[in-house]
C-alpha cells in the first residue's frame, strides 16, 4: 500500500529498526532486560486510580480547557513543584499526552512552509516530525547565534534533556528568552523530566528567573507519565502565555482535541499529592545508582545524565555496534543517531525497568 503524502514527509519510526537487536535480546538465556524505551513499570498510586474509578459513571461531553479543579491543581503544582507561582487557570491547558501537543504544536499554531523551527541538536524525534507535519523548515541549533539574520518562528527546548539528561542553566534559558523575545518567536519548554534531577537543579522557561515573571511568548509542556506512572493515561498539560493558550484552546475545541473527564479528575488527583510522585523518584533514583556504577565498570563513558531518566553512554564507538554489543548480553537500549547526527557514537539507556531486571542488567554488564 503507497504511503500518503503526510506518511511520505515522515521520517521511518526509528524503534523499528530495532527488531534485529531485539531478537537477539530475546534469545538470551535470562530474557531481555529492555531498556530502549522510557515506558513506566510501576503501579499506578490508588490514589489516582480512585479518582479515575469515581469519574468513570460521567456520560456528558467534557471541557477541552479542563475542570476548574484540574486547572488549580496544576498551577498549585507548579508553584509547590518548581516554585512557579502565578500562573492562571486560563494559562493551563490539559493535553492529551505531552507527546501529541509536541507533534502537533506547528499546526495548531498555524506555522507553514514560510516558518522555521528550531529544535535541539540532540533532539527527542517528535519535535522534528511536528515541524515535518506543520511543512515548515527545520534547524537544529543549541546556540542560537547560529541563525545569523534568520527569523525562527518557535524554539523547542528540553531541560532535562531527552536523550542526554543535560541540565540547562538559568543563564542559558535566559538568553534563549531574550533572543526569541527580541525576533517575536515562540519558546516551547519541554519539561517533561523536570522533576527528576540527580546531579543539577533544573528550572522551568516558567521560573522568574528566566523570564523575568512575564510568560509572553513562553510554553511550558507538562507530562505526568514519568512522575506518576501515567504513560497509559495520556495525561499532560501546557501552561504559560495566556494568549497563547487561549488561541490552542480554540484550535483543539474545534479539533476535539479532549482530555477524557476521568483522566482529567485522575490528574487532578496526581498533581494535588507529592508523597506518590516522591516515592516514584526515588525508586528511579536507586535504579540509576545500580544501574550507573554497572555501566562505568563495562567501560562507557557516561556524559551529561544529570537529570532524567536515561544514561547517554558510550563505548567510544558507533552506537548502533554498542547496540549489538549489549543485545549479545540481552539487554536492548536505543541508538543515539535516533536523536540526531551528533548521537552517532552514543546510546540511550532507560531507567524504566523493574528493580529485579535492572539488577539483573547490572549483574550482565559486571560480568
Amino acid at each position: 500500500m503507497a504511503r500518503t503524502r503526510v506518511a511520505s514527509a515522515l521520517p521511518d519510526f526509528p524503534w523499528d529498526s530495532l527488531e534485529g537487536a531485539k531478537a537477539t535480546a530475546l534469545a538470551h538465556p535470562g530474557g531481555i532486560v529492555n531498556l530502549s524505551v522510557g515506558t513506566p513499570v510501576d503501579p499506578v498510586d490508588p490514589l489516582i486510580q480512585d479518582a479515575l474509578t469515581a469519574a468513570a459513571a460521567v456520560p456528558g461531553y467534557p471541557a477541552t480547557a479542563g475542570t476548574p479543579e484540574l486547572r488549580v491543581a496544576a498551577a498549585q503544582s507548579l508553584d509547590r513543584r518548581f516554585g512557579i507561582a502565578g500562573v492562571a487557570q486560563d494559562a493551563i491547558l490539559p493535553v492529551i499526552g505531552s507527546k501529541e501537543l509536541i507533534a502537533w504544536l506547528p499546526r495548531l499554531l498555524g506555522l507553514g512552509a514560510d516558518d522555521l523551527v528550531v529544535i535541539p541538536e540532540l533532539a527527542y524525534p517528535t519535535y522534528e516530525v511536528g515541524a515535518k507535519l506543520a511543512g515548515t523548515r527545520v534547524l537544529r541549533a543549541d546556540g542560537l547565534g547560529r541563525l545569523g539574520p534568520e527569523r525562527a518562528s518557535l524554539v523547542f527546548v528540553n531541560s532535562p534533556s531527552n536523550p542526554t539528561g543535560k541540565v540547562l542553566p538559568v543563564e542559558h534559558l535566559r538568553k534563549v528568552v531574550d533572543w526569541a523575545r527580541s525576533r517575536g518567536a515562540i519558546v516551547a519548554s519541554d519539561e517533561c523530566y523536570l522533576g527528576l534531577a540527580w546531579d543539577a537543579e533544573p528550572v522551568s522557561i516558567l521560573d522568574e528567573r528566566v523570564s523575568g515573571g512575564d510568560h509572553t511568548g513562553l510554553l511550558a509542556i507538562h507530562s505526568l507519565s514519568k512522575t506518576s506512572n501515567l504513560a497509559s493515561y495520556r495525561a499532560g498539560f501546557v501552561a504559560g502565555d495566556r494568549a497563547l493558550v487561549a488561541e490552542l484552546l480554540e484550535v483543539r475545541k474545534h479539533a476535539g482535541m479532549i482530555v477524557p473527564y476521568p483522566v482529567q479528575a485522575a490528574m487532578t488527583a496526581a498533581l494535588s499529592d507529592d508523597v506518590h510522585a516522591d516515592a516514584q523518584r526515588e525508586r528511579y533514583r536507586a535504579r540509576r545508582d545500580v544501574l550507573l556504577a554497572a555501566v562505568r565498570s563495562a567501560g562507557f563513558t557516561v556524559s551529561d545524565s544529570e537529570a532524567g531518566l536515561y544514561l547517554w553512554a558510550t563505548r567510544g564507538e558507533n552506537g548502533r555496534d554498542t547496540v549489538a554489543w549489549l543485545a549479545e548480553r540481552g539487554i536492548l537500549v536505543a541508538p543515539g543517531d535516533f536523536y540526531g547526527p551528533r548521537g552517532v557514537d552514543h546510546v540511550r539507556i532507560a531507567l524504566t525497568e523493574t528493580d529485579e531486571r535492572i539488577e539483573e542488567a547490572a549483574a550482565r554488564l559486571r560480568a
